[in-house]
C-alpha cells in the first residue's frame, strides 16, 4: 500500500500577529509547522514583515484563507488569489486552504454562512474550486465548516461536502472540532460522519476548543481549551485515516505559550501513541 504524502508532518500550531515576539524561542522541536491566514500577511512589509520572514525561514507553514468565498455568487477575485500565489511563493508556503462557505456577494459579508446543500451547489462549488486549482497551478483543500442553519437543505451535510471533494477532486482539510460542533447542534453522530470521510483526500487536520451557548448549542470560536470528546474524535480520525499532521487553533482568549504547548504536546502524544501500534502491528 502506497504511503500517503501530505504537505507538513507532526503538530502545528497557528501563527497570529500578536504572538509575532512571544513565539520566538519556539523551535521545529516544539512546533513542526506553522499555519497563517494570508489575508493578514500579503504585502506585509516593515518590522512585521521581516519577522514573519524570520518564521518561514525556520517553520513550515500551510495558509488557511478567509475571503475566498466559494460558494459565493459573486466572482472569484483573481486579483487577490494572484496575490495569494505570489505569497506562497515567496514564503514557501506547503498548502492552501479555505472554508467550504462563503462570505460575500457584492461586498464583504464579515462571517463564514453555509453553503445551501443542494445539487446544483455541488456543480457551482466544484466547478470555482476546480477554477482556483487550475489557477494557482496545485491542489487546495477545503475545510469541513461548522454552521447554525442549513438554508434550502437537500441532502445531508456529509452527502454534500462528500460531492463537493469528488466533483472538484481536491483535498479535504478535516476539522474534528467543527464536526463535534455540528454534531450537538444538527443531532447527528460525530464518529459515524467523521468515518464517512474520504480520509484520502485530508491534507491535514484542525483541533480547537468551543463555546458553550447551551446543552444543545455549541459555538465554534477557537477560543478555549480542547475538550476530551473532540480529543477522542481525533484519536479516532488517526485509527481510521492513520496519524495526519494535526494543527492547534487558537484565535481567541490566547493563554501563555506554555499552555498552547501543552495542548501540542497532547497532539504528539496521540500521534505517538498510533505511530508505536503500527510498528508493533
Amino acid at each position: 500500500m502506497a504511503v500517503k504524502s501530505y504537505p507538513v508532518e507532526g503538530a502545528g500550531l497557528g501563527l497570529r500577529r500578536c504572538q509575532l515576539d512571544n513565539f520566538q524561542s519556539l523551535s521545529t522541536d516544539d512546533v513542526h509547522f506553522m499555519e497563517v491566514a494570508p489575508e493578514n500577511w500579503i504585502n506585509v512589509g516593515g518590522r512585521h514583515g521581516r519577522k514573519f520572514r524570520q518564521y518561514t525561514e525556520r517553520f513550515p507553514f500551510v495558509c488557511h484563507g478567509l475571503s475566498l468565498s466559494i460558494g459565493s455568487p459573486a466572482p472569484l477575485d483573481f486579483g487577490f488569489l494572484a496575490d495569494v500565489k505570489t505569497f506562497m511563493a515567496e514564503h514557501g508556503i506547503k498548502a492552501y486552504t479555505e472554508h467550504l462557505t462563503y462570505c460575500s456577494d457584492n461586498g464583504h459579508l464579515y462571517d463564514l454562512l453555509p453553503i445551501p446543500f443542494t445539487d446544483e451547489a455541488v456543480k457551482y462549488v466544484a466547478g470555482r474550486i476546480r477554477q482556483v486549482q487550475d489557477f494557482l497551478g496545485q491542489r487546495i483543500a477545503m475545510e469541513n465548516a461548522s454552521y447554525y442553519a442549513a438554508p434550502q437543505q437537500e441532502m445531508p451535510e456529509i452527502d454534500f461536502i462528500n460531492a463537493v471533494l469528488a466533483e472538484a477532486d481536491c483535498d479535504l482539510l478535516l476539522d474534528v472540532n467543527n464536526i463535534y460542533v455540528n454534531s450537538i447542534n444538527h443531532r447527528y453522530d460525530p464518529e459515524e460522519f467523521l468515518a464517512a470521510l474520504p480520509g484520502e483526500r485530508v491534507s491535514y487536520v484542525h483541533i480547537a476548543g468551543h463555546y458553550n451557548e447551551a446543552e444543545d448549542l455549541r459555538v465554534d470560536t477557537h477560543g478555549a481549551d480542547v475538550i476530551d470528546p473532540v480529543w477522542g474524535l481525533l484519536d479516532r480520525a488517526y485509527e481510521l485515516f492513520g496519524v495526519m499532521p494535526t494543527l492547534l487553533e487558537r484565535d481567541f482568549n490566547i493563554p501563555q505559550v506554555a499552555e498552547l504547548l501543552t495542548e501540542v504536546n497532547h497532539i504528539k502524544a496521540i500521534q505517538q501513541q498510533h505511530a508505536a501500534q503500527l510498528v508493533t502491528a
